[in-house]
């Protein structure tokens, strides 16, 4: 499987007691290359796990790597931070929606329906989600 890995899916797939830990873990099984993901969305998942060592130990083992190098898209960002200002968006979002674009075929892999539902890559193209159900 080919895709992007946002906050909510890591968090999950690490903490046995998250309301979607099953779901993560059976999309975690699937997962046969690393699933690409930005900065943002590590240290985000570092915060909510409490501490940066469950973090390093998906990217140590494959589960997940970086791919996304945030100097090179600055202008693309700020463009998306004003498409959704009403939203809010924090910086990992903008960095997903981003890469969405880079990786066309990558799905992204969120809990974040409420959000990811909204976004819109290529300004009207809806973002393909793998989301519980």
């Amino acid at each position: 499987m080919k895709a992007i890995a946002d906050t909510g899916f890591l968090v999950a797939f690490a903490n046995r007691r998250d309301t979607h830990h099953q779901w993560a873990v059976e999309i975690a099984r699937q997962v046969a290359e690393p699933l690409l993901t930005c900065d943002s969305v590590l240290a985000e998942a570092a915060f909510h796990l409490g501490g940066a060592g469950i973090v390093m130990a998906l990217l140590r083992d494959g589960l997940v790597r970086p791919a996304f190098e945030l100097a090179e898209h600055i202008p693309r960002l700020t463009e998306l931070a004003a498409q959704f200002a009403d939203r809010a968006p924090d910086l990992a979002d903008l960095c997903l929606i981003r890469m969405s674009e880079i990786y066309p075929r990558h799905p992204v892999i969120t809990t974040d329906l409420n959000d990811f539902r909204v976004y819109r890559r290529k300004r009207r193209e809806a973002i393909p989600l793998i989301v519980p159900e």
